[in-house]
């Protein structure tokens, strides 16, 4: 009988234990402030970025701004710890960062921090070791073999390519489709095998160490759009001593953004990078392998929408 009691003490215990942390949202962080030209438009991207996030009761979201170029960063400080996770709409150069800075991510990190980076965010600090070793991947801004070799698919397994080169591409912004490659992830769980991504840059010849590096999805670089003819990796994730992190390369713009895919992957990302759990399920209008799904109510807040969902590129700036 005593046995019996305790035993129910200690489940009671555990599921209120259980509901509590249910009931506690994840905190997050949205760093942004800088970009390395006007095509990421990162003023406009972070308030989409935030509802995603705000909208599924999971998270508690805020945005810090970082200093512009040219900025105090002596008294730039950001509290890491005080959130479960970062997400990085951010790309600055190496030298925009102070060393002690730098120091203060990387220990949030390694402790046990997580961080998720979207798009344009694996362009940033090239030289910067341990930043590098968390994307994984990252492209432009002078990273060369230097950085790590090229990444991608070949007869179905990740391999590494040292040929000598520039890194990261892109070819017009058109839908594609994303093929997954690991689908007992937890961000993966429940979704198609193969699916259609809304109109959206296309990220190859990334290059880096690949360290501690999980391919979750790739897409094809289709040579006929300025592609590599190989299947470049989209969705990624890494560890960093303790820390998670999620890397999508999707996301260039409000339209990519509003894609149904990327807001499943980025909602489920950021929740696995803090948690190392996913509780959310997949929408029921996700796209298929042949038709794209997207929200107008995010496209929407996009001052251009009323000129179409897709205004494409004509040419293929980067």
């Amino acid at each position: 009988m005593r046995k019996t009691i305790v035993a129910a003490m200690l489940g009671a215990i555990l599921l209120a234990a259980w509901m509590l942390r249910a009931a506690t949202p994840v905190r997050v962080m949205i760093l942004d402030g800088e970009s390395a030209g006007a095509y990421h438009d990162w003023q406009h991207m972070t308030p989409v970025l935030k509802k995603m996030l705000d909208e599924t009761g999971v998270f508690e979201t805020t945005v810090v701004t970082a200093p512009p170029a040219g900025g105090d960063f002596t008294r730039f400080t950001p509290q890491f710890s005080g959130f479960q996770v970062v997400v990085m709409n951010y790309d600055a150069p190496d030298e925009r960062w102070p060393a002690e800075l730098k120091m203060s991510f990387e220990k949030y990190v390694s402790a046990g921090g997580g961080l998720v980076t979207v798009h344009g965010a694996d362009n940033a600090f090239a030289g910067w070791p341990a930043f590098n070793e968390m994307i994984g991947v990252g492209g432009w801004r002078g990273r060369t073999e230097t950085a790590g070799p090229y990444w991608y698919y070949r007869d179905g397994a990740l391999v590494s390519d040292s040929t000598p080169g520039t890194a990261g591409s892109h070819g017009r912004r058109v839908p594609f489709q994303v093929a997954v490659r690991n689908a007992s992830h937890p961000i993966m769980r429940g979704l198609p095998p193969v699916w259609m991504h809304q109109g959206d840059e296309l990220y190859a010849r990334l290059r880096g160490p690949g360290k501690n590096m999980t391919v979750l999805a790739t897409a094809y670089s289709d040579p006929s759009n300025a592609g590599t003819g190989h299947d470049e990796p989209q969705l990624m994730v890494l560890t960093f001593g303790k820390g998670r992190i999620f890397h999508t390369t999707l996301g260039h713009d409000i339209n990519g953004l509003s894609s149904v895919d990327f807001v499943t992957t980025f909602q489920r990302g950021t929740e696995w990078a803090a948690t190392g759990t996913v509780t959310q399920k997949a929408p029921a209008n996700f796209p298929t392998a042949n038709a794209v799904a997207y929200r107008a109510d995010l496209a929407a807040m996009d001052a251009r929408y009323r000129n179409g969902l897709n205004g494409l590129d004509v040419a293929a700036p980067r």
